[in-house]
């Protein structure tokens, strides 16, 4: 069933323009669908503050296989993404394949990396063992006390705010039109979402609306009880330094580490830029950067490799990465009839873009997840008893 159209109707209304709401749109429209993308600043969000690590392996974590396979299957298709999103903008998105060391600093750090080693094993992925001496032969700036470490080839990074910018141009020229105000409520008409009203007043009217807001998914005014996705935030705290000429080459692939139980990387851009994060803070809506943040960042990473006290400090930024329960993705069709979710990527956002818009462009024009998107429905978080029929609304 298709909502009627008036002067604002469009096929498709994806609320939130983020990379992920941006590259829904963009596949959409490739599509042929109308779309439309309700966002008072797109190409913002989580992204402008995310370090852009596509992480397929270094980022596994116990009870996470489901995840690990949207993950792998994101990172391979990701070269080609990159390859076509640059001949459709006309930008570079700073995709380097340049891989990852994840590097050891005590024995109990050593022993966590032995464990995460042989779990990707088993996981049927690719990651070398290296001694101490061996992690200083490919990056001699980190510490003396390296311990160990795991060189992983295969993963790689991106700069999200290049990619935003990208997925932006690419849209605009792909014919998605945006409407830059905030999505204030969600229309429901005759127990289907027929569209969004926006701050001011202006409704729209679409055929299917993607909710893909990030951590501010849940708080759309008129969202059925039910419908709600469980999505909360979790803020970053990340710096950004500059590699003068001179010390360069300072890092030639990313470096991750756990020190004192606190996950640290840094990501060396080939414009000079290194990327250090990130705190993890369940602190609700909060986005201050605070000098407790920033002081850990600085002292963990210059236990890591102590010359980085010695680089220009250029940024501090905090986001909220949009977090499940289950650290999965929400995608696709909820129990309202005309209404997707595209959200919930939490730290694996910007490795998840090619993906995602894969499986939403699919299920927008066939209305079925594809086989590489089925376990992350919306429908896992629902209760079997809640299965009473989700309340009808008429438009604001």
């Amino acid at each position: 069933m298709r909502a009627p159209r008036n002067g604002n109707g469009c096929d498709v209304l994806v609320i939130g323009g983020g990379i992920i709401g941006l590259v829904t749109a963009w596949r959409a429209a490739q599509r042929g669908l109308r779309t439309v993308v309700a966002d008072p600043g797109p190409g913002g969000g989580a992204a402008s503050v995310a370090a852009g690590m596509l992480a397929a392996v270094t980022e596994l974590h116990y009870g996470e296989q489901t995840l690990l396979g949207l993950n792998v299957a994101s990172a391979a298709r990701y070269p080609a993404f990159a390859a076509e999103l640059e001949e459709a903008s006309g930008q570079e998105i700073g995709f380097r394949a340049c891989g990852t060391l994840a590097v050891a600093l005590d024995s109990d750090d050593r022993a966590h990396l032995r464990e995460l080693h042989a779990l990707q094993r088993r996981s049927g992925l690719e990651s070398e063992w290296l001694t101490g001496r061996e992690c200083r032969r490919l990056e001699p700036m980190l510490a003396p006390g390296v311990r160990g470490g795991l060189r992983v080839d295969g993963d790689h990074q991106v700069d999200p705010r290049r990619l935003a910018a990208a997925l932006l141009t690419a849209c605009e020229r792909a014919g998605v039109v945006f409407h830059r105000a905030w999505a204030e409520r969600l229309t429901v008409t005759h127990g289907r979402a027929t569209g969004a009203v926006l701050a001011g007043g202006t409704g729209l009217r679409a055929d299917q609306v993607v909710l893909a807001a990030g951590s501010l998914s849940g708080r759309l005014a008129g969202l059925p009880e039910e419908i709600v996705p469980p999505v909360r935030p979790v803020k970053g705290q990340v710096l950004r330094l500059t590699v003068p000429p001179a010390y360069a080459p300072f890092l030639s692939r990313t470096v991750r580490a756990v020190v004192r139980g606190s996950h640290l990387y840094l990501v060396p851009r080939e414009n000079g830029e290194l990327v250090v994060g990130a705190t993890s803070e369940e602190l609700g809506w909060d986005t201050t950067v605070t000098a407790g943040g920033v002081y850990e960042l600085l002292r963990d990473a210059h236990e890591l490799m102590p010359g980085i006290t010695e680089l220009p400090l250029t940024e501090t930024r905090a986001g909220l990465r949009p977090a499940s329960p289950d650290n999965a993705p929400l995608l696709g069709p909820t129990a309202l009839p005309g209404l997707h979710l595209a959200t919930g990527h939490h730290r694996n956002g910007v490795l998840l873009t090619p993906v995602t818009g894969e499986v939403m462009a699919h299920v927008l024009t066939t209305g079925e997840l594809p086989e590489v998107g089925r376990a992350f429905t919306p429908g896992r978080f629902t209760p079997p008893t809640s299965a009473a029929p989700v309340r009808q609304e008429q438009p604001a």
